[in-house]
């Protein structure tokens, strides 16, 4: 098994919020990582290219293999901070 996905990183669930209600009025998630993850993926549009489970932590990696393709999840938090997860595949 494995996904594709593309997330954003922030410090606050106020930010991941106020950042998901933009994407959920049009802004692109990628413009939207661009512009405000603190991932290095953010160079990307928040591309985590592909990957298996067990190879993200483990919130992130249950939001993955268990949501649907196309949905944007989130504020999810980790260790990390919190994310928005845009699942782009699954197989």
């Amino acid at each position: 098994m494995w996904a594709t996905a593309s997330h954003i990183l922030v410090d606050t669930e106020e930010r991941c919020n106020e950042i998901k209600a933009e994407i959920e009025n049009g802004l692109s998630f990628a413009d939207a990582a661009k512009a405000n993850s603190s991932c290095p993926s953010s160079a990307n549009g928040g591309d985590l290219g592909k990957f298996g489970p067990g190879q993200m932590v483990p919130e992130f990696d249950k939001a993955i293999f268990s949501g649907d393709v196309g949905v944007l999840y989130g504020p999810i938090q980790t260790q990390f901070g919190y994310h928005l997860i845009d699942i782009t595949g699954r197989g």
